[in-house]
Parts: structure tokens; C-alpha cells; sequence
């Protein structure tokens, strides 16, 4: 699901007030300017917490180029800011002043301005204050926006009466939604998007004298004050000033119960009057209004109540405060009655507005008002990848979250927000949060208890910080290597990927969803419905993709056989929604060619819903719908017709909302479908308990990062971990043995992670709280020396560890072919080449899909697939030291060349450098006898088959496994290869004593 941050759109930013143009701004005795940034050199291109200027966008192409330019016309100096830049979907540039020195205080002038360079281009730039908060990444934003139309220099000015605070991105706690600037923190500028272009700044800088008539704010602790019938509820009200000073002249609010649903004198008792902040007041004073309400015998729906506010002398707040008298009394909100009935009643109650309004679902950074969550009736909010609260801490999550569900109360039905995120490997967008190896890792284990366990802590963090549903886990099965998602994928084999569906019970319990009210179980999705394993390469038309949201073609025998097979166990096992792929399925010998799956009613309404029995409900993918050919109200039509429930319009909710809307009325689209569908979305919100409990319930919240879950993560990378090659037992290390660490991914936590890890596409460096691989080998072993690129000194070592491999990145972004490949980078290479030329070595590949290792495989003594083993490098070490014996098995077949590709267990022809099912140990010793053990273990597999004995079956199969593998050691041929692989699949699926013959057949080709 492809996924954006911060979410700064120039679109999303409307209403702005435009920055003044210089002029003779101020009197005679107005002070010297203050400067911020002359661009001479003084402030470096430096990253927080350092004070600097950096760049940011939505990927890896939208973040500008920065440099500072020598010019004759610069306004200022000899130098510029300037830059270039070709943004798709939102970039820019940032000063940050140092987090570890005190803020600024700009509040004795009147505002800041600057020099641009016009293009006259037509085209509005955004400009934002950093004001309060810990620091320049934790502080509220304050915006404006000018329209480049003018050629040559300008000097821009802007009091600081203009900003306005910004809705879409805050951060949460602590903050008071007053422009203080005693606290200053820097400035940002977000650039247009939609066309390459230029720019330059100079001179940035305060100036003029501040205005204290200008600065008084009245602002309300909430916009909402939900209240049951026949209390009060106390709407607080506060002056403050920008400065923090006391104010100058008098401040009057006159305020009255006005409008609404609530009727006067029958729900509530009106109030009016007037309150008078004197002259002299400090900032931060309050006085309380009292709303009482009124009770009666009825039941009914919720009740608005807007206390209306007039201001003499301040700006009044943003909007006006309402009290909203709960909905009683109704028989959907009566827990004691079964779901069915709660549903049924409530959606007899719904207009189509409120049903639509279900049914859609927008990013949290894209709301133009969190009002709108009431005014559209929103259903569902989501954070994108690496779309946090600021800053990114549990607490923040749940109070961020609480604030939008408090939101939601402002509706007749007060229906919760569901808000879901993408936890694809534990809570991966919070910072602190465990992070487990990513699937592909999980299917090496071949362990489902482990995939359970992994299930169960990212249910338990992800519910901690108010969040009830996850999107996840993908239960695609991968077939080509060069796909960007191989890592979301369990393993290549249907039979595999079943086997690790235990996530779905460690996310939301029990298959028929009683504990989902549990506070540490959340709604899983299993997505991509369906085949987006099997895209076909070269056949994406997505930008610059290869393989992702390409084309997949098969018989439907092969649909069945390998990518619907998980989707039956999904449903069996209850799971909560799905999530249709980009991708689109071409069944051949139908003629029908290909088909958008977000458009392939035969597929979602056919076969999920009708055949397969799912009950819960379809969620879109990321502005999937947008894909489908058609102007927009056909996309609509065609998507909701064909089975989709949810509708993710991140930033399109209001287009959708109408346009769902106009063709339901117009016909187009049942009403019998819209109920079905908010049916569907309502029932999983009462079976999560949200209606009884809206906010988060973060008693589980300490348990966030714990040792007890870190436990279960370096569990599971320990047993991700693939012995591939083992010359002369060069592993495990001994303690007592100096040994030499090198390698790009020897020492980094954010490519141990991977993607989706913080961020959308994941980074390198210390991202989050955990340990590295190479801190786990200094934990667990003696000597050990460290050199990334191998150019200290090698001589006095007893053996060399190279940790190489990728780094991070998500779905089309890594397909191979866009930017990427599947061999060692020129460092890697040579970090192998020198180390192990030096001493005997082990290689340890931290990568999301196999990397080719070519001739330098002769030279390796150990060879390791690490996966992407997440923030417990210690279990890695825990394997590499034998502390714990290597069990993993490969999930996917390792080939030898890009030309294999694509290569998967089953096929016709099969020759790869290892082959699926694959993965030595380092248990003491391995079982012997030849073919006669062999002919015993069969004879054993078959009555375990017969009497149905999963654990017996399993050991005996991996006796004989181990047994093969020690005789195939690094000769493996086609003729071994085949019957190896072939046997694990039929392990996987229950025929033991077929898979004991298997390997015996791999045995003899040896």
C-alpha cells in the first residue's frame, strides 16, 4: 500500500493568508532588523538535532536540491539560497535551530521576511513558523502562503498576525495552539509540485516592531464537549497573547447557545452573557461557561448545542465550541443485544450521507479541518507510512487518536472512527515500537508459533496507542524475486504462506472475533487480494515500477493452486478485512484479458464474499480506485459494484463522498449495496467495542518495546536465520576467537529494518531504539574489531564476519529494474573479496529477497540469509555464537543468476544455486545411516500421515532433511535440487511419507 508522510500538500493548505509585499512597512523608530539567515555559509546543510538546513518529500525523487550560489544580484551578500526541484507529491527544505540549545524569541518583532527570486510561474509556495514544543521537530507549525507572480528579486514581508495554525499536521501534548514566539524553533518552505523548476531565497529575517494590540488570541480547551443527558458540561475559555505578555487593552467574549439540533428550554437550558479578560490579564487566564443539559424519557440520537462566541478586542477561535448531548436510550447502543441487532438498527437510522461517510476513509495529514470528520460523517482515518504524530511517542498516537474520535461524537450516531495503520512487522511506524523481521523472515522460521507470537505483540503495541486495526498481514505469494514486495510475502509456496496465517489469531484472537475488545488485539486485513505475488515483469505501468501493480497471468487452476489457497485459510480463521492489490488479473483462455482487481467484481463479490464465505469487510488500497479506466464517478461505480466496502481516498474524501453519493441517488449503485457494505464496516466496529470504548486504552502502553517483546522478536530473527554454506565449521564462533566485522549492514539498525520501518520506504541509520548486528556480536562474543569498509587491518584475526546485503525500500520502489538489482553493491564486493582472501570468513546477507553471490561463493566459508531480521540483532548473534542452533529454511528459492528468473519450488526445469526448503544447522551432530535410515524414516513418515501426527511428521521429515542435506553439502544439481524442494512442499501439506521418498530421490542424484 503505497503510503506518503507528513502529507504537506500545497492543495491541502487552502484559505492561507498571502504574505504582504515589502514596502515601508513601519515608523521611524521602528528597531534594526534581525537577522535569521544571510545564506553567506554561516548555517550548514546539517540534519537535526544539529541546527542546519535539509530537505524532505513524500520519496526519494521530491526533495529539492539545495546550494548555496554565488551571484551578482543577490539582494543580500554575495550569496544565495537556490535550488532546483521536480516534486510529485509534496517537497521542500527546512532551518532547524539546534535541539540542544534554547529556543528563539522573536516576540518583540512584528514578523519575518525575505528575498525570492519570482519565476513567475503562477504558483503558491507554503511558508511555516516552528513555534513551542521540545524542539524544531516537536513544536506547532503556524502557516501562509504567497503566488509566485512576479520575475526578479522581491522582498517579502509577513507580520506574524498573518499565520495561521495548521490543521493537517500537529503535534500532540503540551502544545497550546497560540503563536507564542518566545519558543522559535525555525521555519519550513513546501514548494509547488507539478512541473521541473527553479528557485532562490535570500535575507531572511525579523523585522518591525510587535504590535501587542495584534496579539491576543481566545482560544477553547476542545471543540467538542460530548456530554450525557441531564449534566453540564464546562467549556473552558482562555486569553493569550503572542509573547506571552499580559494584555494591553480589555478582552470581552459574549457567548450564547445558539442553532444546533438541541432545542432550547426542551434538551438544554440556554445560556448568554458576557466575559471580560481587563486590561493587564496575563496570558493564559480562563473562565468557564456552564452548558446544562436537560433530561427526558426519551431515547434519542445525539444532540448539538454550538455556544456561540463573540470577541471584542482578540482574534476568536478557529471555530465555535459545541456541546453535544450523547445519543441514549437507542437499541444499537445497547451492548447487551447481539451485533446483528445493533447493526441493523443503526443502519435503519442512517441517511445515505451518514452511509457514505462510512464508507469513507481519508489520511489523517490530508483532513482540511478535523471538523470535517463530522461534517462528512468519516468512517475510518488512517496514518500512511511514516504519517505520525509529532512527536512520534505512544502517548502522542493515543492522544492524537482521541482527538479525532472525539470528533466523531459531534455526529448523530456519535459512530467511532476505525483507525487503521500499516503494522506489518510489529508497530512500525512508532519509534521505540518492537520491530520483527519482516514476513519473509517469519517464513524461513517455518515456526507458526512464532509467526503467532509475532502477531500477538504487534496487536498488543499497536491497540496500546489507540489504534484497533492493522493492515496486515499480506498473505501474497511471491514468484518473482525482482519484486519490490518480496519481503511482505511469507515464502513462494501457498503451503507455506497457510501455515504461517497463525498472525491472524495472534492479532485478533479467536477466529470469531470475541476478544477483538480485548485492549491488545486489533482487525488484521489479509491483502493483496489477489496474486500480487505473481505480477508478471515488465508489466507494471506504474511510473518507473518493473513488477509491482504489473500483470498477473495464469490459469485458473493456478489462480487456485497458488494465490487463492491462503484467502480460504484467511477466512477460516476469521480475519476482520481484506484489501484488494493494485495489481490487475489476467485469467487466461477467458478472453477477458486483464482486470483491475479494485474492478473485478467476479473475483471480490464472486469468490471471496459468495464462494469463500467472508463476512467482514473490503478495504481499497491507497488511491486504488484512481486506477481503474474511467473518469472519476465511473471509478466509484465500478469499485463499490465490484465488492469494495471501504473506499481509501487519502486525500480525494470529500470527491468521494459527493460522488458516492450522486450515484447511489442517480441508480448507478444500490442502496442495497451501500447497506450491505456499512453493514459490513459497522458490524467489525461493535465486535471491536469502540461504540462502549472510543479512546484509546493505554494500560498496555509500558509493554511498548519491553524486554518481554523484544524477547519474541530476537526469538524469531534467531530462527529466521539460513545457514546456506558451512565449509570446515567455520560456525558458530567461539567466544574465544578474534574476530573481524565488516560490511555496509554490520552496524545499521534502519537496513536491518528495512522498508516500512518509521518511514514509508524505511532509511538507513538509527532510526529507532534497538540493537545492531554488530553490537549483538560484542554482547555475545570476546574480540571483536570492526571496520565497515574493511580497511583496517586484518592481520591477528582468527575469523571475518561480512555483513552485507540491501538497503531499505518498499513495493515498486525495489522492484528490480528501477534503480535496483539483486547483486552485492561495489563496497560489499570488496569488503568479501578482502576479509575473506584474509582469514576463513562468514557472510551474512541482510536483505529482503536472495542476493546473488556468483563467484565469490567459492571464496565465502559460511554464507547466511538474514533476511531482514528488525531491531534484535542480538538473536542474530544468538545463532552466529551458538547460543541457539540454526534452524531456518529458505522460503524462497536461491538462484544463481537474474536469467533463472523467475524460479519457484515445483517448476519444470530447476537448477538453482539452493533450493527452497534449503537451511543447514549447527546441531551437534546429524542424523547418519545412509539410504537404510532413509527407508526407516519413511516407514515412520507414513504412520505418522496416517494417524494425522503434524509433530511427528514434521521431525521425521527434517531428520531426513538434514540427512540429505549433509550428503548434497555444496554439490547441489538439478537432479538433487528438484526432489529437495518438492519435499518440503509436501511436508508443508501433511504427506510426510511422499516427502521422506523425495528426499531419498535427492539423495540418490547426489
Amino acid at each position: 500500500m503505497r503510503r506518503t508522510a507528513l502529507l504537506v500538500s500545497a492543495t491541502l493548505l487552502t484559505g492561507l493568508l498571502p504574505f504582504a509585499v515589502a514596502g515601508p512597512a513601519s515608523g521611524a523608530d521602528d528597531p534594526a532588523p534581525v537577522p535569521v539567515d544571510n545564506f553567506e555559509g554561516e548555517i550548514p546543510f546539517a540534519n537535526p538535532p544539529a541546527e542546519g538546513i535539509f530537505t524532505w518529500g513524500s520519496d526519494t525523487d521530491d526533495p529539492p536540491t539545495l546550494e548555496l550560489a554565488a551571484r551578482d544580484d543577490a539582494p543580500q551578500g554575495e550569496k544565495v539560497l537556490s535550488g532546483t526541484y521536480d516534486i510529485s507529491g509534496y517537497g521542500g527544505f527546512t532551518h532547524d535551530f539546534a535541539f540542544d540549545k534554547p529556543a528563539h524569541d522573536w516576540s518583540a518583532s512584528k514578523g519575518i521576511r525575505f528575498w525570492w527570486d519570482g519565476r513567475n510561474n503562477g504558483k503558491k509556495v507554503n511558508f511555516e513558523l516552528k513555534d513551542g514544543g521540545a524542539n524544531g521537530e516537536a513544536s506547532e507549525l503556524w502557516t501562509t502562503s504567497f503566488t509566485d507572480d512576479w520575475t526578479g528579486w522581491k522582498q517579502l514581508e509577513i507580520p506574524f498576525t498573518d499565520f495561521t495554525y495548521r490543521t493537517d499536521y500537529q503535534p500532540v501534548g503540551g502544545i497550546d495552539q497560540v503563536l507564542g514566539l518566545t519558543e522559535m524553533w525555525g521555519y519550513a518552505l513546501t514548494l509547488p509540485v507539478g512541473g521541473a523548476d527553479q528557485f532562490a531565497m535570500d535575507g531572511v529575517e525579523l523585522y518591525g516592531k510587535a504590535d501587542q494590540a495584534l496579539r491576543a488570541n481566545v482560544v477553547t480547551d476542545a471543540a467538542v464537549y460530548p456530554v450525557e443527558e441531564g449534566r453540564s458540561a464546562a467549556v473552558k475559555i482562555t486569553v493569550a497573547t503572542t509573547g506571552s505578555a499580559p494584555i494591553e487593552e480589555p478582552v470581552t467574549v459574549a457567548y450564547e447557545t445558539a442553532g444546533g439540533t438541541g432545542e432550547s428550554g426542551k434538551d438544554y437550558t440556554p445560556v448568554e452573557g458576557e466575559l471580560t479578560f481587563p486590561a493587564g490579564t496575563a496570558s493564559g487566564t480562563s473562565r468557564t461557561v456552564t452548558v446544562a443539559t436537560l433530561r427526558d424519557k426519551a431515547g434519542e440520537n445525539a444532540e448539538t448545542v454550538p455556544l456561540k462566541l463573540t470577541v471584542t478586542g482578540a482574534k476568536a477561535p478557529a471555530e465555535n465550541p459545541q456541546v453535544v448531548i450523547d445519543a441514549h436510550g437507542l437499541p444499537y447502543l445497547d451492548a447487551k443485544l447481539p451485533v446483528k441487532k445493533r447493526v441493523a438498527d443503526l443502519l435503519s437510522r442512517m441517511s445515505l450521507a451518514e452511509k457514505a461517510g462510512q464508507m469513507t476513509q481519508a489520511e489523517r495529514g490530508a483532513l482540511t479541518t478535523p471538523g470535517d470528520i463530522a461534517s462528512y460523517d468519516l468512517g475510518s482515518l488512517l496514518s500512511g507510512g511514516g504519517s505520525t504524530p509529532t512527536p512520534n511517542t505512544p502517548e502522542a498516537w493515543a492522544k492524537m487518536i482521541d482527538g479525532f474520535q472525539l470528533r466523531a461524537q459531534a455526529t448523530r450516531f456519535q459512530i467511532p472512527l476505525i483507525y487503521g495503520v500499516d503494522a506489518v512487522h510489529g508497530h512500525n511506524n512508532l519509534v521505540g515500537a518492537t520491530i520483527m523481521p519482516h514476513n519473509i523472515g517469519i517464513g524461513a522460521t517455518r515456526d507458526p508459533q512464532v509467526a503467532y507470537e509475532a502477531g500477538k505483540v504487534t496487536a498488543a503495541e499497536v491497540r496500546a496507542t489507540g489504534i484497533p486495526w492493522d493492515f496486515a498481514p499480506c498473505l501474497c505469494v511471491t514468484r518473482d524475486e525482482r519484486w519490490g514486495r518480496t519481503y511482505e510475502s511469507f515464502g513462494e509456496d501457498p503451503a507455506l504462506v497457510e501455515s504461517m496465517e497463525t498472525v491472524i489469531q495472534g492479532l485478533q484472537g479467536a477466529p470469531s472475533g470475541k476478544d477483538l475488545k480485548r485492549n491488545d488485539k486489533v482487525l488484521a486485513t489479509a491483502k493483496h487480494f489477489v496474486a500480487d505475488g505473481g505480477t508478471e515483469y515488465g508489466s507494471s505501468t506504474t511510473g518507473t515500477y518493473t513488477i509491482d501493480q504489473g500483470i498477473t497471468k495464469v490459469t485458473r487452476q493456478e489462480l487456485e493452486a497458488v494465490h487463492l489457497a491462503p484467502y480460504q485459510d484467511a477466512v477460516d480463521r476469521g480475519v476482520g478485512t481484506v484489501m484488494p492489490s493494485y495489481s490487475s488479473l489476467d485469467i487466461l483462455g477467458d478472453s477477458e484479458g486483464p482486470v483491475k482487481m479494485h474492478a473485478d467484481a467476479a473475483m471480490i463479490n464472486g469468490v471471496l464474499k459468495d464462494r469463500m464465505g467472508f463476512d467482514g469487510f473490503v478495504i481499497s488500497d491507497w488511491q486504488a480506485i484512481d486506477q481503474i479506466p474511467g473518469d472519476y464517478a465511473s471509478d466509484v461505480r465500478t469499485s463499490v459494484n465490484a465488492g469494495l466496502d471501504m473506499i481509501m481516498v487519502p486525500y480525494a474524501y470529500k470527491d468521494f463522498h459527493k460522488t458516492l453519493s450522486d450515484e447511489v441517488t442517480a441508480g448507478r449503485i444500490s442502496g442495497k449495496r451501500i447497506d450491505d457494505a456499512v453493514s459490513r464496516i459497522l458490524t467489525q466496529k461493535f465486535k471491536l467495542g469502540l461504540f462502549e470504548k472510543p479512546y484509546a486504552d493505554t494500560s498496555g502502553a509500558s509493554a511498548i518495546g519491553s524486554a518481554k517483546h523484544r524477547a519474541v522478536a530476537r526469538e524469531a530473527a534467531a530462527e529466521s536465520q539460513v545457514l546456506l554454506k558451512n565449509a570446515g565449521g567455520v560456525l558458530p564462533l567461539k567466544k574465544s576467537q578474534k574476530v573481524y566485522v565488516a560490511g555496509s549492514n554490520a552496524d545499521d539498525i534502519g537496513n536491518q529494518a528495512g522498508g516500512w520501518t518509521i518511514t514509508w520506504q524505511g532509511s538507513s541509520g538509527k532510526i529507532t531504539d534497538g540493537t545492531t548486528i554488530l553490537e549483538g556480536m560484542r554482547k555475545a562474543g570476546s574480540a571483536v574489531t570492526y571496520s565497515k569498509d574493511a580497511s583496517a587491518p586484518t592481520d591477528g584475526h582468527d575469523v571475518g564476519v561480512v555483513v552485507v546485503g540491501e538497503t531499505p525500500y518498499a513495493e515498486g520502489i525495489g522492484d528490480v529494474g528501477n534503480g535496483n538489482d539483486l547483486a552485492f553493491s561495489a563496497a560489499d564486493r570488496a569488503a568479501v573479496d578482502k576479509v575473506c582472501g584474509a582469514m576463513k570468513c562468514a557472510v551474512l546477507i541482510v536483505s529482503g529477497r536472495p542476493q546473488l553471490v556468483g563467484d565469490q561463493l567459492g571464496d565465502i566459508d559460511a554464507l547466511v540469509a538474514s533476511w531482514l531480521p528488525g531491531t534484535e540483532g542480538d538473536g542474530v548473534a544468538d545463532v552466529l555464537y551458538g547460543k541457539r542452533a540454526f534452524t531456518g529454511q529458505l522460503p524462497l528459492t536461491w538462484p544463481k543468476s537474474e536469467a533463472q528468473l523467475p524460479i519457484n519450488v515445483g517448476d519444470a526445469s530447476y537448477d538453482p544455486q539452493f533450493p527452497y526448503g534449503w537451511g543447514l544447522t549447527t546441531l551437534t551432530s546429524v542424523p547418519g545411516g545412509g539410504t537404510s535410515a532413509l527407508k526407516a524414516l519413511a516407514v515412520a513418515a507414513a504412520v505418522a500421515e496416517k494417524a494425522g501426527s503434524e509433530t511427528a511428521g514434521r521431525a521425521i521429515v527434517t531428520k531426513a532433511r538434514l540427512l540429505v542435506q549433509q550428503k548434497m553439502g555444496q554439490t547441489i544439481t538439478a537432479a538433487s535440487a528438484k526432489p529437495f524442494a518438492d519435499a518440503d512442499h509436501l511436508l508443508l501439506t501433511g504427506r510426510y511419507g511422499q516427502a521422506v521418498a523425495k528426499l531419498t530421490a535427492a539423495y540418490r542424484a547426489v
